[in-house]
């Protein structure tokens, strides 16, 4: 087995729109942004995993990306992941909703295309360099550690099992703050190959919005990048790859009222977590030679929300023509015309990575993990952003945000998720406790509560 790594530069100009059009456009650059990723060598064409410092790369942009860096590596499409980290004050890809707002005059309002292209011939040259140096790897490990203080479930319930308090990413109301913190995973993951004693690489996992404040006009990569290259600092000579979980529910909401102080306290816990997961890959650790390579895929079809079916798409965007009414008419698009998704999953020895699309629930998360207790399993969600939140089928029922029109997809998008982690996971996804049922016994505010 081999592994070579890169990091590309995806930083936008002053100028360029930031989070598909939902935040004021940058004047100013905080952090740079980065493409990492590794490509993995030794069993079939190249596999390449990667993740932006963006909001969402979704429908025709996911498709794009991953046809010019297949061509790069030397694979084909289905063997290429690109998944975004979801940072607000950072710029995102929808070709197919700009070209509807330029065909009403309306461009560059969610989608900088020179920027974008440029970004990827970046990225597209890095991959190309990278493959003149791939590393052998000797070993395999994998790591779990707990991370304090940071996530919280975004949806607190009343005591009638309905959203009570939406708790944002930052979070001024002290009452709504004190909630419990809810159904999480509150692990952080880690993937380490290494040459020897060399760290080579460390693919990294954990599950949640990695927003601290915001709209500022100022590129960030937010604390999760902090938090990133805050471990990377101590092992300068390995690529660290990290990427957002099934963090749709999942917000430092509880642990962050917003105050720019608070970003490098996010920053610092999640990076203590990291770290600690990575010893732990290091103490866990097999020959490579024992840790089968493997790539698995599906394509699934993911039905259209009804607020969109019909015409409402259209009708929306004629009455509201912005950035987010075309996404959602190029998403109704691509699903007439039958587009799908491809799911992926990473085997290499005992772990399994999970490689989706969109805003999932956490449920999706926890029910693999449960699916499979005998292997190391994690999940990257924030693959193509085009479906925005996928809830479990009980959560549309609850009310809140994320199941309101942010969600392109309809409740009946729970079965088709889950039978395709059970296909990857090689189980029988009717076995365990459902997504739904997660939901439903989400805790709850009772009278007296510290929201009521």
């Amino acid at each position: 087995m081999q592994v070579a790594t890169f990091v590309a530069d995806v930083t936008p100009p002053p100028g360029s729109p930031l989070c598909l059009g939902l935040v004021p456009p940058a004047v100013a650059v905080t952090d740079a942004l980065t493409c990492r990723g590794v490509i993995l060598l030794g069993s079939g064409p190249p596999l390449v995993l990667c993740a932006l410092d963006w909001a969402g790369v979704a429908g025709e942009g996911h498709d794009a990306w991953r046809a010019v860096l297949a061509e790069a590596a030397g694979t084909t499409p289905d063997r290429v992941a690109v998944h975004a980290l979801h940072q607000h004050d950072a710029p995102g890809s929808d070709p197919g909703a700009e070209a509807i707002m330029a065909a009403h005059g309306l461009p560059g309002r969610g989608h900088d295309t020179d920027f974008v292209d440029a970004a990827l011939l970046r990225v597209r040259a890095a991959v190309r360099a990278a493959l003149g140096h791939p590393a052998e790897v000797t070993h395999v490990g994998t790591g779990a550690a707990r991370v304090h203080r940071v996530a919280s479930t975004r949806r607190v319930l009343g005591a009638d099992g309905t959203v009570a308090h939406v708790r944002y990413s930052s979070t001024a109301e002290p009452h709504v703050r004190a909630a419990p913190e809810g159904l999480i995973d509150p692990d952080a993951q880690v993937i380490s190959l290494w040459n020897g004693e060399a760290l080579l690489a460390a693919l990294t996992y954990y599950a949640t919005h990695p927003q601290s404040h915001y709209s500022e006009r100022l590129v960030t990569h937010d604390f999760v990048g902090m938090a990133r290259d805050r471990v990377q600092a101590a092992h300068p000579r390995a690529v660290f790859v990290h990427f957002c979980g099934a963090a749709g529910n999942i917000t430092a909401g509880k642990y962050n009222d917003g105050s720019p102080a608070n970003r490098p306290v996010l920053a610092g816990r999640l990076a203590d977590g990291l770290a600690a997961a990575l010893e732990a890959s290091a103490a866990n650790r097999v020959p490579a030679a024992d840790a089968d390579l493997d790539w698995q895929t599906r394509s699934i079809a993911l039905p259209l929300a009804p607020h969109l079916a019909d015409g409402g798409a259209l009708a929306a965007f004629e009455q509201r023509p912005d950035f987010t009414a075309a996404r959602d008419l190029a998403w109704s698009r691509r699903c007439a015309a039958g587009s799908t998704i491809d799911v992926g999953c990473l085997r290499l020895g005992p772990a399994r990575v999970l490689y989706l699309p969109g805003e999932l629930f956490v449920e999706y998360q926890l029910f693999a993990k449960a699916l499979r207790p005998d292997l190391f399993v994690a999940l990257a969600a924030y693959g193509d952003y085009g479906p925005g939140y996928i809830g479990t089928t009980h959560s549309y029922s609850q009310g809140g945000y994320e199941t309101g029109p942010p969600s392109r997809v309809a409740p009946t998008s729970e079965a088709i998720v889950i039978k395709a982690i059970g296909d990857l996971l090689d189980a029988d996804p009717t076995e365990g406790e459902q997504p739904s049922a997660m939901a439903a016994r989400a805790p709850r505010l009772e009278s007296g509560g510290p929201c009521c």
